[in-house]
Protein backbone atom coordinates (compact mmCIF):
# COMPACT_ATOMS: atom_id res chain seq x y z
CA UNK A 1 0.00 0.00 0.00
CA UNK A 2 3.13 2.34 0.34
CA UNK A 3 5.56 3.23 3.03
CA UNK A 4 3.25 5.83 4.50
CA UNK A 5 0.31 3.54 5.09
CA UNK A 6 -0.19 1.81 7.94
CA UNK A 7 -4.35 0.52 7.66
CA UNK A 8 -7.00 0.59 5.14
CA UNK A 9 -10.45 -0.05 5.02
CA UNK A 10 -12.27 -2.59 3.66
CA UNK A 11 -15.20 -1.69 1.58
CA UNK A 12 -16.30 -4.42 -0.51
CA UNK A 13 -15.85 -8.10 -0.93
CA UNK A 14 -15.82 -9.06 -4.49
CA UNK A 15 -15.99 -12.78 -3.65
CA UNK A 16 -18.31 -14.99 -1.70
CA UNK A 17 -17.00 -17.89 0.57
CA UNK A 18 -17.18 -20.84 -2.07
CA UNK A 19 -16.68 -19.31 -4.69
CA UNK A 20 -13.84 -19.67 -7.32
CA UNK A 21 -10.85 -17.30 -7.82
CA UNK A 22 -8.56 -17.42 -11.04
CA UNK A 23 -4.80 -16.08 -10.64
CA UNK A 24 -4.93 -12.21 -10.92
CA UNK A 25 -8.48 -11.70 -10.22
CA UNK A 26 -9.57 -9.19 -7.69
CA UNK A 27 -10.69 -9.97 -4.79
CA UNK A 28 -11.48 -7.29 -2.33
CA UNK A 29 -11.99 -3.21 -2.48
CA UNK A 30 -9.89 -1.16 -0.12
CA UNK A 31 -9.30 2.46 0.54
CA UNK A 32 -6.70 4.23 2.21
CA UNK A 33 -6.32 8.09 3.30
CA UNK A 34 -4.73 8.46 -0.80
CA UNK A 35 -6.68 5.86 -2.88
CA UNK A 36 -8.88 3.03 -3.22
CA UNK A 37 -7.67 0.06 -4.75
CA UNK A 38 -8.80 -3.70 -6.18
CA UNK A 39 -7.16 -6.37 -4.31
CA UNK A 40 -6.35 -9.46 -6.44
CA UNK A 41 -5.73 -13.28 -5.91
CA UNK A 42 -1.88 -14.72 -6.36
CA UNK A 43 -3.59 -17.61 -6.79
CA UNK A 44 -6.26 -19.93 -8.06
CA UNK A 45 -8.56 -21.46 -5.70
CA UNK A 46 -11.74 -21.09 -3.85
CA UNK A 47 -12.56 -18.22 -1.22
CA UNK A 48 -13.16 -20.36 2.15
CA UNK A 49 -12.88 -17.81 4.89
CA UNK A 50 -13.66 -14.04 5.45
CA UNK A 51 -11.62 -12.73 8.14
CA UNK A 52 -12.56 -9.24 8.41
CA UNK A 53 -16.31 -7.56 7.58
CA UNK A 54 -16.60 -4.67 5.11
CA UNK A 55 -15.63 -1.21 6.54
CA UNK A 56 -13.21 -2.55 8.90
CA UNK A 57 -10.46 -0.61 8.92
CA UNK A 58 -6.84 -3.62 8.99
CA UNK A 59 -3.63 -3.11 10.10
CA UNK A 60 -0.59 -3.50 6.88
CA UNK A 61 0.19 -7.30 7.23
CA UNK A 62 -2.76 -8.85 8.99
CA UNK A 63 -4.98 -11.72 6.85
CA UNK A 64 -7.96 -10.59 5.42
CA UNK A 65 -9.19 -14.16 4.00
CA UNK A 66 -8.37 -17.23 2.93
CA UNK A 67 -8.16 -19.17 -0.40
CA UNK A 68 -8.11 -23.14 -0.32
CA UNK A 69 -5.98 -24.08 -3.32
CA UNK A 70 -5.13 -27.92 -4.57
CA UNK A 71 -5.25 -29.37 -2.16
CA UNK A 72 -2.01 -31.86 -4.04
CA UNK A 73 0.49 -29.64 -5.17
CA UNK A 74 2.20 -32.64 -6.88
CA UNK A 75 -0.84 -32.63 -9.27
CA UNK A 76 0.52 -29.26 -10.95
CA UNK A 77 4.17 -30.84 -11.00
CA UNK A 78 3.07 -33.79 -12.45
CA UNK A 79 1.05 -31.41 -15.07
CA UNK A 80 4.36 -29.24 -15.27
CA UNK A 81 6.23 -32.71 -16.08
CA UNK A 82 4.01 -34.09 -18.52
CA UNK A 83 3.72 -30.91 -20.78
CA UNK A 84 7.92 -30.89 -20.65
CA UNK A 85 8.14 -34.59 -21.46
CA UNK A 86 5.41 -33.61 -24.63
CA UNK A 87 7.55 -30.98 -25.70
CA UNK A 88 11.43 -32.74 -25.12
CA UNK A 89 11.58 -33.16 -29.07
CA UNK A 90 10.76 -29.56 -30.02
CA UNK A 91 13.25 -27.20 -29.53
CA UNK A 92 12.89 -23.81 -28.79
CA UNK A 93 12.76 -22.20 -32.26
CA UNK A 94 13.85 -18.53 -32.67
CA UNK A 95 9.97 -18.33 -34.27
CA UNK A 96 8.92 -19.36 -30.74
CA UNK A 97 11.18 -16.92 -29.22
CA UNK A 98 9.77 -13.41 -31.12
CA UNK A 99 7.01 -12.46 -28.31
CA UNK A 100 9.64 -12.74 -25.44
CA UNK A 101 12.94 -11.29 -27.91
CA UNK A 102 13.69 -7.57 -28.38
CA UNK A 103 17.23 -7.49 -29.93
CA UNK A 104 18.47 -4.16 -31.64
CA UNK A 105 20.04 -5.29 -34.54
CA UNK A 106 23.17 -3.25 -34.60
CA UNK A 107 26.86 -4.63 -34.62
CA UNK A 108 27.52 -4.12 -30.89
CA UNK A 109 25.38 -6.80 -30.34
CA UNK A 110 24.54 -8.60 -32.98
CA UNK A 111 27.50 -11.47 -31.68
CA UNK A 112 25.83 -10.95 -28.20
CA UNK A 113 22.36 -11.66 -29.96
CA UNK A 114 23.52 -14.70 -32.05
CA UNK A 115 25.51 -16.51 -28.96
CA UNK A 116 22.12 -16.00 -27.36
CA UNK A 117 20.20 -17.20 -30.10
CA UNK A 118 22.85 -20.38 -30.25
CA UNK A 119 22.38 -21.52 -26.75
CA UNK A 120 18.49 -21.18 -26.45
CA UNK A 121 18.66 -23.32 -29.62
CA UNK A 122 20.00 -25.90 -27.97
CA UNK A 123 17.56 -25.77 -24.33
CA UNK A 124 14.18 -26.53 -24.36
CA UNK A 125 11.27 -24.76 -22.80
CA UNK A 126 7.76 -25.78 -22.12
CA UNK A 127 4.98 -24.10 -23.06
CA UNK A 128 3.77 -22.82 -19.27
CA UNK A 129 7.15 -21.42 -19.01
CA UNK A 130 7.45 -19.46 -21.86
CA UNK A 131 3.97 -17.81 -21.39
CA UNK A 132 5.26 -16.88 -17.86
CA UNK A 133 8.41 -15.36 -19.55
CA UNK A 134 5.98 -13.32 -21.93
CA UNK A 135 3.72 -12.29 -18.97
CA UNK A 136 6.66 -11.28 -16.89
CA UNK A 137 8.62 -9.48 -20.02
CA UNK A 138 11.39 -11.46 -19.70
CA UNK A 139 13.62 -11.23 -22.66
CA UNK A 140 15.61 -14.28 -24.29
CA UNK A 141 19.07 -12.82 -22.74
CA UNK A 142 17.95 -12.62 -19.37
CA UNK A 143 15.61 -16.06 -20.05
CA UNK A 144 19.06 -17.76 -20.68
CA UNK A 145 20.73 -16.77 -17.57
CA UNK A 146 18.16 -18.17 -15.39
CA UNK A 147 19.36 -22.11 -13.99
CA UNK A 148 16.98 -25.11 -14.55
CA UNK A 149 16.45 -27.61 -12.04
CA UNK A 150 14.42 -29.66 -14.39
CA UNK A 151 16.41 -32.80 -16.11
CA UNK A 152 18.75 -31.63 -18.41
CA UNK A 153 18.56 -28.64 -16.45
CA UNK A 154 15.37 -27.56 -17.87
CA UNK A 155 13.58 -24.27 -16.55
CA UNK A 156 10.84 -25.48 -14.61
CA UNK A 157 7.93 -23.26 -13.14
CA UNK A 158 8.97 -23.76 -9.69
CA UNK A 159 12.66 -21.79 -11.28
CA UNK A 160 11.08 -19.52 -13.31
CA UNK A 161 8.09 -18.33 -10.24
CA UNK A 162 11.44 -17.95 -8.01
CA UNK A 163 13.57 -15.96 -10.34
CA UNK A 164 10.57 -13.40 -11.03
CA UNK A 165 10.20 -13.54 -7.10
CA UNK A 166 14.04 -12.91 -6.76
CA UNK A 167 13.98 -9.82 -8.87
CA UNK A 168 11.33 -8.03 -7.54
CA UNK A 169 12.99 -8.54 -4.11
CA UNK A 170 15.96 -7.20 -5.59
CA UNK A 171 14.65 -4.08 -7.08
CA UNK A 172 12.41 -3.60 -3.52
CA UNK A 173 15.86 -3.17 -1.82
CA UNK A 174 17.01 -0.94 -4.38
CA UNK A 175 14.70 0.95 -3.94
CA UNK A 176 14.87 1.08 -0.20
CA UNK A 177 18.35 1.48 -0.70
CA UNK A 178 17.44 4.58 -3.14
CA UNK A 179 15.32 5.94 -0.13
CA UNK A 180 17.77 6.12 2.85
CA UNK A 181 20.17 7.58 0.83
CA UNK A 182 18.06 10.36 -0.34
CA UNK A 183 16.66 10.98 3.09
CA UNK A 184 19.87 10.73 5.06
CA UNK A 185 21.03 10.20 8.06
CA UNK A 186 20.68 13.67 9.71
CA UNK A 187 17.70 14.84 8.02
CA UNK A 188 14.60 14.96 10.12
CA UNK A 189 10.95 13.65 8.91
CA UNK A 190 8.26 16.32 10.23
CA UNK A 191 4.59 14.68 10.71
CA UNK A 192 2.03 17.69 8.64
CA UNK A 193 -0.27 18.67 10.47
CA UNK A 194 -3.92 18.53 9.81
CA UNK A 195 -4.30 22.02 8.49
CA UNK A 196 -1.58 21.90 6.98
CA UNK A 197 -2.68 18.91 4.89
CA UNK A 198 -5.99 20.57 4.39
CA UNK A 199 -4.28 23.53 2.93
CA UNK A 200 -2.32 22.03 0.79
CA UNK A 201 -5.54 20.27 -0.28
CA UNK A 202 -7.11 23.10 -1.29
CA UNK A 203 -4.57 24.72 -2.76
CA UNK A 204 -3.77 22.04 -4.88
CA UNK A 205 -7.68 22.13 -6.35
CA UNK A 206 -7.42 25.76 -6.51
CA UNK A 207 -4.68 25.11 -9.22
CA UNK A 208 -6.64 22.75 -10.97
CA UNK A 209 -9.64 24.52 -10.63
CA UNK A 210 -9.31 28.38 -12.02
CA UNK A 211 -6.89 29.75 -14.71
CA UNK A 212 -4.70 31.71 -12.97
CA UNK A 213 -3.23 34.84 -14.31
CA UNK A 214 -1.41 38.08 -12.21
CA UNK A 215 -1.59 41.52 -12.70
CA UNK A 216 0.91 43.98 -10.50
CA UNK A 217 0.97 47.71 -9.63
CA UNK A 218 2.74 50.07 -7.49
CA UNK A 219 0.82 52.14 -5.42
CA UNK A 220 1.57 55.68 -4.11
CA UNK A 221 0.54 55.33 -0.25
CA UNK A 222 2.50 58.54 1.11
CA UNK A 223 -0.62 60.32 1.81
CA UNK A 224 -1.97 57.07 3.07
CA UNK A 225 0.84 56.70 5.50
CA UNK A 226 1.03 60.09 6.83
CA UNK A 227 -2.72 60.24 7.69
CA UNK A 228 -2.67 57.05 9.65
CA UNK A 229 0.41 58.39 11.20
CA UNK A 230 -1.13 61.74 12.55
CA UNK A 231 -4.29 59.46 13.70
CA UNK A 232 -3.43 56.25 15.02
CA UNK A 233 -3.17 57.40 18.50
CA UNK A 234 -5.85 59.38 19.12
CA UNK A 235 -7.69 55.97 17.56
CA UNK A 236 -5.98 53.97 19.76
CA UNK A 237 -7.04 55.99 22.96
CA UNK A 238 -10.71 56.49 22.09
CA UNK A 239 -11.65 52.99 20.82
CA UNK A 240 -9.23 50.94 22.59
CA UNK A 241 -8.02 49.21 19.23
CA UNK A 242 -4.93 49.72 16.97
CA UNK A 243 -5.38 51.16 13.42
CA UNK A 244 -3.52 48.72 11.18
CA UNK A 245 -3.20 49.13 7.62
CA UNK A 246 -5.11 46.35 6.75
CA UNK A 247 -8.71 47.97 7.03
CA UNK A 248 -7.04 50.88 4.98
CA UNK A 249 -6.16 48.96 2.28
CA UNK A 250 -9.48 46.73 2.44
CA UNK A 251 -11.28 50.10 2.26
CA UNK A 252 -9.78 50.63 -1.05
CA UNK A 253 -10.87 47.33 -2.28
CA UNK A 254 -14.15 47.80 -1.14
CA UNK A 255 -14.51 50.85 -3.38
CA UNK A 256 -12.42 48.05 -6.39
CA UNK A 257 -15.19 45.89 -6.20
CA UNK A 258 -17.77 48.38 -6.56
CA UNK A 259 -16.19 49.67 -9.79
CA UNK A 260 -15.66 45.97 -10.75
CA UNK A 261 -18.59 43.56 -9.74
CA UNK A 262 -17.72 40.91 -11.71
CA UNK A 263 -14.18 40.36 -9.46
CA UNK A 264 -16.89 39.97 -6.60
CA UNK A 265 -18.42 36.65 -7.94
CA UNK A 266 -18.23 32.30 -8.52
CA UNK A 267 -18.21 30.25 -11.06
CA UNK A 268 -20.50 27.02 -11.00
CA UNK A 269 -19.81 24.99 -14.46
CA UNK A 270 -20.71 27.38 -16.86
CA UNK A 271 -22.40 30.14 -15.20
CA UNK A 272 -21.31 32.86 -13.02
CA UNK A 273 -23.03 33.93 -9.94
CA UNK A 274 -22.28 37.75 -9.08
CA UNK A 275 -22.96 38.08 -5.37
CA UNK A 276 -24.56 41.09 -3.88
CA UNK A 277 -22.87 41.04 -0.66
CA UNK A 278 -19.22 41.88 -0.60
CA UNK A 279 -17.88 39.50 2.22
CA UNK A 280 -13.82 40.19 2.32
CA UNK A 281 -11.64 37.15 3.13
CA UNK A 282 -8.95 38.23 4.86
CA UNK A 283 -5.51 36.19 4.98
CA UNK A 284 -4.32 35.52 8.84
CA UNK A 285 -0.88 33.68 9.42
CA UNK A 286 -1.31 31.74 12.87
CA UNK A 287 1.86 31.27 15.40
CA UNK A 288 2.35 27.82 14.09
CA UNK A 289 2.62 29.09 10.53
CA UNK A 290 -0.39 27.58 9.13
CA UNK A 291 -2.68 29.91 7.74
CA UNK A 292 -6.65 30.65 8.31
CA UNK A 293 -8.87 32.85 6.44
CA UNK A 294 -11.80 34.34 8.19
CA UNK A 295 -14.62 36.34 6.73
CA UNK A 296 -15.52 39.98 7.09
CA UNK A 297 -19.53 39.70 6.12
CA UNK A 298 -20.74 43.00 4.57
CA UNK A 299 -17.81 44.69 5.03
CA UNK A 300 -19.00 47.64 2.58
CA UNK A 301 -21.51 48.30 5.42
CA UNK A 302 -19.16 49.08 7.98
CA UNK A 303 -17.01 52.78 8.09
CA UNK A 304 -13.66 52.60 8.86
CA UNK A 305 -14.06 52.04 12.14
CA UNK A 306 -16.20 49.45 11.93
CA UNK A 307 -13.61 47.72 9.64
CA UNK A 308 -10.68 48.63 11.91
CA UNK A 309 -12.87 46.69 15.24
CA UNK A 310 -13.71 43.93 12.78
CA UNK A 311 -10.29 43.35 11.36
CA UNK A 312 -8.44 43.22 14.96
CA UNK A 313 -11.48 40.72 16.47
CA UNK A 314 -11.15 38.08 13.75
CA UNK A 315 -7.18 38.46 13.63
CA UNK A 316 -6.87 38.28 17.75
CA UNK A 317 -9.81 35.27 18.17
CA UNK A 318 -8.29 33.89 14.85
CA UNK A 319 -4.53 33.35 16.71
CA UNK A 320 -6.38 32.14 20.03
CA UNK A 321 -8.44 29.65 17.84
CA UNK A 322 -12.00 31.04 18.81
CA UNK A 323 -13.67 31.67 15.31
CA UNK A 324 -16.88 30.30 14.65
CA UNK A 325 -17.53 27.80 11.85
CA UNK A 326 -19.85 31.04 9.70
CA UNK A 327 -16.76 33.32 10.32
CA UNK A 328 -14.24 31.06 8.08
CA UNK A 329 -17.56 31.04 5.37
CA UNK A 330 -19.24 32.83 2.84
CA UNK A 331 -16.16 35.11 1.59
CA UNK A 332 -16.59 36.69 -1.61
CA UNK A 333 -13.04 38.39 -2.05
CA UNK A 334 -9.64 37.77 -1.00
CA UNK A 335 -6.89 40.02 0.65
CA UNK A 336 -3.59 39.25 1.68
CA UNK A 337 -0.61 41.56 3.69
CA UNK A 338 2.68 39.20 2.72
CA UNK A 339 4.24 42.63 3.56
CA UNK A 340 3.85 42.01 7.27
CA UNK A 341 6.55 39.05 6.59
CA UNK A 342 9.42 41.35 4.35
CA UNK A 343 7.93 40.52 1.03
CA UNK A 344 7.75 43.23 -1.74
CA UNK A 345 4.89 41.07 -3.57
CA UNK A 346 3.07 38.03 -3.95
CA UNK A 347 1.02 35.72 -5.94
CA UNK A 348 -1.18 34.40 -4.05
CA UNK A 349 -3.38 31.33 -4.91
CA UNK A 350 -6.87 31.61 -5.72
CA UNK A 351 -9.52 31.22 -2.28
CA UNK A 352 -12.04 28.39 -4.11
CA UNK A 353 -14.47 29.36 -5.41
CA UNK A 354 -13.86 33.09 -5.51
CA UNK A 355 -12.36 34.47 -8.96
CA UNK A 356 -9.92 36.66 -7.32
CA UNK A 357 -7.04 37.76 -4.26
CA UNK A 358 -5.19 40.61 -3.71
CA UNK A 359 -1.49 40.58 -1.85
CA UNK A 360 -0.36 43.75 -0.23
CA UNK A 361 3.72 43.72 -0.11
CA UNK A 362 6.05 45.88 2.11
CA UNK A 363 5.45 49.70 2.00
CA UNK A 364 9.09 51.26 1.24
CA UNK A 365 10.48 54.65 0.76
CA UNK A 366 12.04 54.99 -2.86
CA UNK A 367 13.09 57.57 -4.83
CA UNK A 368 10.41 58.67 -7.32
CA UNK A 369 9.55 61.27 -10.11
CA UNK A 370 7.17 64.03 -9.20
CA UNK A 371 5.21 66.09 -11.69
CA UNK A 372 4.50 69.37 -10.85
CA UNK A 373 3.27 72.15 -12.93
CA UNK A 374 6.43 73.96 -12.53
CA UNK A 375 8.44 70.48 -13.18
CA UNK A 376 9.34 67.31 -12.60
CA UNK A 377 11.65 66.14 -9.38
CA UNK A 378 12.74 63.48 -7.63
CA UNK A 379 11.44 63.03 -4.08
CA UNK A 380 11.32 60.28 -1.41
CA UNK A 381 7.77 58.85 -1.82
CA UNK A 382 6.29 55.54 0.16
CA UNK A 383 5.25 53.25 -2.28
CA UNK A 384 3.88 49.21 -2.25
CA UNK A 385 3.11 46.98 -4.86
CA UNK A 386 -0.13 45.36 -5.10
CA UNK A 387 -0.90 41.93 -6.89
CA UNK A 388 -3.76 41.13 -8.36
CA UNK A 389 -4.41 37.05 -9.01
CA UNK A 390 -7.84 36.38 -10.46
CA UNK A 391 -9.90 33.58 -12.54
CA UNK A 392 -8.92 33.91 -16.29
CA UNK A 393 -11.88 31.84 -17.10
CA UNK A 394 -14.21 34.95 -16.62
CA UNK A 395 -11.82 37.81 -15.96
CA UNK A 396 -9.38 39.31 -18.90
CA UNK A 397 -6.48 40.29 -18.45
CA UNK A 398 -7.79 44.12 -19.27
CA UNK A 399 -10.35 44.29 -16.49
CA UNK A 400 -7.84 42.30 -14.06
CA UNK A 401 -5.19 45.12 -14.75
CA UNK A 402 -7.88 48.04 -14.39
CA UNK A 403 -9.31 46.68 -11.19
CA UNK A 404 -5.76 46.87 -9.48
CA UNK A 405 -4.73 50.00 -10.77
CA UNK A 406 -8.35 51.05 -9.66
CA UNK A 407 -7.37 50.24 -5.94
CA UNK A 408 -3.76 51.79 -6.29
CA UNK A 409 -5.72 55.45 -7.45
CA UNK A 410 -7.90 55.00 -4.43
CA UNK A 411 -4.86 54.79 -2.01
CA UNK A 412 -3.16 57.64 -3.56
CA UNK A 413 -6.28 59.63 -3.77
CA UNK A 414 -6.56 59.13 0.48
CA UNK A 415 -8.15 62.32 2.09
CA UNK A 416 -5.43 63.69 4.16
CA UNK A 417 -8.18 65.70 5.74
CA UNK A 418 -10.20 62.29 6.66
CA UNK A 419 -11.31 62.61 10.24
CA UNK A 420 -12.97 59.29 12.04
Amino acid sequence: MGESIAEATLVKWLKEVGEVIDVDESVVEIATDKVDSDIPSEVKGVLKEKKFSENDVIKIGEIIGVIETDRDDDVNEETEKEIEEESINVPFLESEMEPIISFEKNKNDELEAQSIQNNLAKKFFSPLVKNIAKKENIDAKELEKIPGTGKNGRVTKKDILSYINSRQLNFSQDINLYEDIALGTQDKVIEMSRMAKLTATNMIESKQTSAHVQSFVEADVTDLWNWREKVKNAFQTREGEKLTFTPLFITALIKAIKDFPLLNSSVDGDKIIQKRSINISMATALTDGNLIVPVIHNADHLNLVGLAKAVNDLAYRARNQSLKPEEVQGGTFTITNVGNFGSLMGTPIINQPQVGIVAVGLIRKVPAVIETPEGDFIGIRRKVMLSHTYDHRIINGAMGGNFVKKMADYLYQWDKNLIL
